[in-house]
């Protein structure tokens, strides 16, 4: 089975108390994800901050407007520092993303590590090359603007990528 890493870091012009009141909040999910992935949280009850254990259940559309369930558990929280989420029902044979944050200088640098390894194979290795991974690339981009527009210009953003298999 191939796994792939991605990779982003992005300096954000605010407060680790801002950033983290925002992105730990399963109800800011959908703000930050493009609307043609047709993402929807449909867990009832969502609380205003993600906890160890928690399950989070959506809607998407990733590709060609075909619906499909996908189900995240929180599996490790440390305030202010990071979470996990690993994916427990979905698209992915293993999902598993860190959101991490530290206060610097100029504001946080908040880091995302996924790690992900496609469903069927060789052939999801094929769809990684062809459609995965630059839809990745989108959909952080995208979160990319959101952060940007939320908190401002930044005086500097870094990119990282890794790719393992």
């Amino acid at each position: 089975m191939a796994f792939y890493q991605f990779k982003r870091e992005q300096l954000i012009n605010a407060s680790v108390d801002e950033v983290w009141d925002f992105i730990s909040s399963p109800r800011n999910l959908k703000e930050i994800t493009p609307d043609y992935m047709g993402f929807d949280v449909t867990s009832t009850d969502i609380p205003e901050k993600m906890y160890e254990g928690m399950i989070i259940t959506y809607k998407v559309s990733p590709l060609l407007g075909f619906k499909m369930d996908w189900m995240t558990e929180i599996t490790k929280v440390r305030d202010k520092e990071y979470f996990v989420d690993e994916q427990r029902v979905g698209p992915y044979n293993i999902w598993h993303h860190q959101h991490i944050l530290k206060e610097v200088k100029d504001g946080v640098l908040m880091k995302d590590i996924v790690t992900y390894a496609p469903p069927f194979g060789p052939l999801g290795a094929i769809a990684n090359t062809l459609m995965i991974r630059s839809k990745l690339e989108e959909i952080f981009a995208y979160r990319k603007k959101v952060v940007e527009k939320k908190w401002g210009t930044l005086p500097k953003v870094r990119s990282v990528e890794g790719l393992a298999g």
